[in-house]
């Protein structure tokens, strides 16, 4: 039989074996990518290089799509009722019927079967949270004018202007900030991230894979994030 400290020095072993590599990579991603958030410059500039964005997307055929439906990593399928502010939400075997004007008004579902309303407070939550996430990274652009944002032009080492937009509230983290990278005509290409649910500040996603929905919105279909990629299937846009 090990001795006791023998043992110890097993499971110690184990642990460096697998969490050293771990920390490692995240040293070297730390140094590689960890940036500061610009400061940029508030005012009229900023302003209209958030409507040339918009104008560059067609702002207007995303404000009369009506309906939109996507799944998101195939994992959380959604039925979006743009007009009336509501949203189907499934994953596995549960469905929320999303009121997103008032939260308390929505209804979840266990394999079609209404679930009691203790039960379902955490399944709407959950249905809430990921609607959040999962509906910006299909509208981020179209979301640049909502109430509590503020928008800043930050100018590149290359002299190109980009769009730092801050959330200062709504959503499932406020405070976090983004910013646009812009081609010649102010359509996106990526955004850098300084948001509280990742550890490391300004990393960048794509925003470069578009498609054009049946209304005429223009949506994204698929995000580069690193080594990750974030698939959006089975997207309608409706009047």
């Amino acid at each position: 039989m090990a001795k006791p400290k023998k043992i110890l020095k097993i499971i110690a072993g184990v642990i460096v074996f697998f969490t050293l590599p771990t920390l490692l990579f995240f040293g070297f991603l730390y140094l590689k990518y960890d940036e500061d958030l610009p400061s940029g410059i508030k005012g009229e500039q900023a302003e209209l290089l958030a409507t040339k964005m918009l104008n560059a997307l067609d702002h207007e055929a995303y404000k009369s799509t009506n309906y939109i439906e996507w799944t998101f990593s195939k994992r959380h399928h959604y039925k979006w009722n743009k007009a009336e502010n509501t949203c189907q939400v499934y994953w596995k075997s549960y469905r929320v019927d999303l009121d997103l004007n008032d939260p308390s008004k929505s209804e979840a579902f266990h394999n079609d079967q209404k679930v009691d309303t203790d039960s379902s407070k955490k399944l709407i939550e959950k249905a809430v949270s990921n609607f959040n996430n999962d509906s910006f990274w299909l509208v981020a652009p179209y979301k640049v004018f909502d109430s509590g944002t503020e928008r800043r032009i930050v100018t590149l080492e290359d002299g190109s202007e980009a769009l730092l937009v801050t959330y200062t509230s709504g959503g499932t983290t406020p405070g976090d900030s983004y910013l646009w990278h812009l081609d010649a005509s102010g359509k996106p290409t990526s955004f850098q991230m300084w948001v509280d649910i990742l550890p490391i500040n300004g990393l960048e996603a794509s925003w470069n894979d578009w498609t054009t929905t049946e209304s005429g919105a223009q949506l994204p279909s698929f995000h580069k994030f690193m080594v990750f990629g974030f698939e959006i299937t089975d997207l309608i846009g409706r009047e």
